[in-house]
């Protein structure tokens, strides 16, 4: 694969772009600390990156974008700014929501979502169901999610299989196993970006990532723009992905 061009207008022209791109987008907080301003102006403007992300997904014609929104462990922040994220959280669903469909974006929601409000769950599923049919880029947000959480959760479905006499032991395998974990209908993510010079998937989509090219960036969410996201793309498409095969094996193949 190789990134042939990046035109004016910032679109990486490809022969083979990533299908599945996740991202971790850190830094909110100490870009707004950094402007002596509150953290929560700092998640708004990471709301606007995100915006631009998502559009340039849409561009790219990528499959599938995943963000991890909010972890299970973000409970454990301080409530006020739990309480202003659910806020954000609710408020840039009703206001993105619109221009998501209109760009044929498909939402969907990963995670336990019974911990939110139930008028924050109601927006949701409206979103979703908005958005159910559209052919274009599919959007996963992953909130109070936890990717040992999303393995646990598989590994109980399983368990009822098998005392229901649905399943028997040895029917379990990596492929059936994956089938019952988050995103399993999409591929498997192919690039994972983090942003704000951490270098650590913390609890993200643990199982599905087992391949994924990792990209740590030193920028702020709110600073990583649509080049630095070309620069991503870019840096994907020199990497050599073979997937426990050798170099020589992948090159022969013809698709180093």
């Amino acid at each position: 694969m190789s990134v042939t061009s990046i035109d004016r207008a910032g679109t990486v022209a490809t022969n083979e772009l990533p299908h599945h791109v996740v991202i971790v987008m850190d830094g909110n907080g100490r870009w707004a600390k950094k402007r002596l301003l509150p953290r929560t102006a700092g998640h708004h403007a990471g709301v606007k990156t995100t915006r631009k992300i998502v559009e340039q997904c849409v561009e790219n014609k990528i499959r599938a974008l995943t963000i991890f929104a909010f972890s299970s462990e973000n409970w454990k922040r301080p409530e006020q700014e739990v309480s202003s994220l659910m806020e954000l959280f609710m408020s840039a669903l009703q206001t993105e929501v619109k221009s998501l469909h209109e760009q044929q974006v498909r939402v969907r929601f990963v995670g336990d979502l019974s911990a939110f409000s139930h008028r924050l769950q109601d927006k949701i599923t409206q979103t979703m169901m908005l958005t159910e049919n559209n052919t274009g880029l599919q959007l996963n947000i992953a909130v109070n999610y936890g990717g040992r959480w999303d393995i646990t959760q598989a590994c109980k479905i399983i368990a009822e299989k098998i005392e229901s006499g649905k399943l028997r032991s040895d029917q379990i395998d990596a492929q059936m196993f994956n089938e019952h974990v988050c995103l399993s209908e999409l591929p498997e993510p192919d690039l994972f970006i983090r942003t704000g010079g951490e270098q650590r998937i913390s609890n993200f989509l643990i199982w599905q990532m087992a391949y994924t090219e990792l990209y740590f960036s030193d920028l702020l969410w709110p600073d990583f723009d649509r080049q630095a996201f070309n620069d991503a793309l870019v840096w994907f498409a020199g990497r050599q992905r073979r997937f426990g095969k050798t170099g020589e094996q992948i090159e022969q193949s013809g698709h180093g």
